[in-house]
This record gives C-alpha cells, structure tokens and sequence, in this order.
C-alpha cells in the first residue's frame, strides 16, 4: 500500500476491549492499541520483520517485547510488507 489513503478508514483499526487479553502488550497508548493484526502477519519473516523480538532457549521467536503491529500508525509499514509474505507462500519449483 503505498500512501497513506488509510489514515482513519476504519479498516485499518479495531479494538476488542472484551478480549481476556486485552491489551496483550504493555502500552501507554490504550486508546492507539490496535488489535486489527492480533497474531503478527510479519512473525513468519523471522530476524527480518523489523520487530523487537528474542529467541528462547529452544529457539522459538518471542515477541511479549514487541508491540509494533498493535500501534495505529504502523497499519501501512505492515500492509507494504505483504509482498514478501506472498513470497514465502510461493510454490517453490521442483529442480
């Protein structure tokens, strides 16, 4: 997405205050917490999604630090990223 033709469309925010986990991150900014990407589209990208994230000792991606895709002005850097999400899901040709 290129722009930002998505500043205030309601597509690009939601909050579901009646979560049990609501907010499941540390945030100073409830009213800015976006629920819209509950489960990070960008964790599939591993060291390259651009968040604050660990690795646990048995090397599961950890990311309780990063809050990146519930901020309301990141809506568009993770709608730009989609492209390489298509890319991992590309059927890999058989050589």
């Amino acid at each position: 997405m290129s722009g930002e033709e998505w500043r205030g469309k309601k597509y690009s925010f939601f909050q579901h205050r009646e979560c049990e986990s609501f907010p499941c991150h540390k945030t100073d900014d409830i009213e800015g917490f976006n629920c819209l990407f509950c489960y990070c589209p960008l964790y599939a990208l591993g060291e390259a999604c651009g968040g604050n994230f660990t690795y646990t000792e048995s090397g599961v991606k950890n990311c309780t630090g990063c809050s990146f895709p519930h901020r309301r002005e990141n809506y568009g850097k993770i709608v730009e990223r989609f492209p390489q999400l298509a890319r991992l899901a590309e059927k890999k040709k058989k050589g």
